[in-house]
């Protein structure tokens, strides 16, 4: 008996460390059903979320290529970041506010963070389109980026339309949607 309840004590340790958990979402998401079978990789994606209100969240999955992106975004756009917002941007998987806006979100406690109701990043078809700038540092930062879009089933198209409008302008030809696997009838 004792050799078993060692056994059993290993695995849940290893699952326990292996285990990776599901990223928190700034906003709830009901996926399109398709019958595509095709998983995302684990490592080098960057996610850009629709919700159904057409709001836009972005974000990348490696920590390190965060804090990076968050660097050439302060440079390019001339806001500056303390070392203290820089360290909690670079735990935050997913966001969806103005790079303006972005220094006194940082600032807030991660519990109120969840709380706050995030207006989207600005999507405009003037110069100033800062998804496309999301978009284009964070392949200079890691030009292996993955993109997918995740987005909501009861998005307007033309929200859909205007980010892939952004994706393409940024010479972003392929990109997975991201969906539930649809059950057979």
């Amino acid at each position: 008996m004792n050799p078993m309840v060692d056994m059993a004590f290993l695995l849940v340790s290893f699952f326990m460390l292996t285990t990776t958990f599901k990223t928190e979402e700034p906003v709830a998401i009901t996926l399109p059903a398709s019958q595509s079978e095709v998983k995302l990789p684990e490592s080098d994606i960057m996610v850009i979320t629709l919700a159904e209100d057409g709001r836009i969240f972005f974000g990348i999955d490696s920590k390190h290529q965060r804090v990076r992106l968050l660097q050439l975004m302060s440079q390019e756009y001339d806001v500056p970041f303390t070392e203290a917002q820089v360290q909690a941007f670079s735990l935050v998987s997913t966001f969806g506010v103005s790079i303006q806006a972005l220094p006194d979100y940082l600032d807030l406690p991660p519990s109120e963070r969840k709380s706050v109701i995030q207006p989207g990043i600005p999507l405009s078809d003037s110069l100033q389109n800062e998804l496309y700038d999301w978009i284009v540092l964070a392949r200079m930062v890691n030009p292996n980026l993955r993109v997918a879009i995740n987005g909501d089933a009861t998005t307007k198209y033309p929200k859909v339309k205007r980010v892939l409008n952004t994706l393409q302008l940024a010479r972003v030809n392929r990109f997975n949607l991201i969906t539930n696997l649809e059950q057979e009838s």
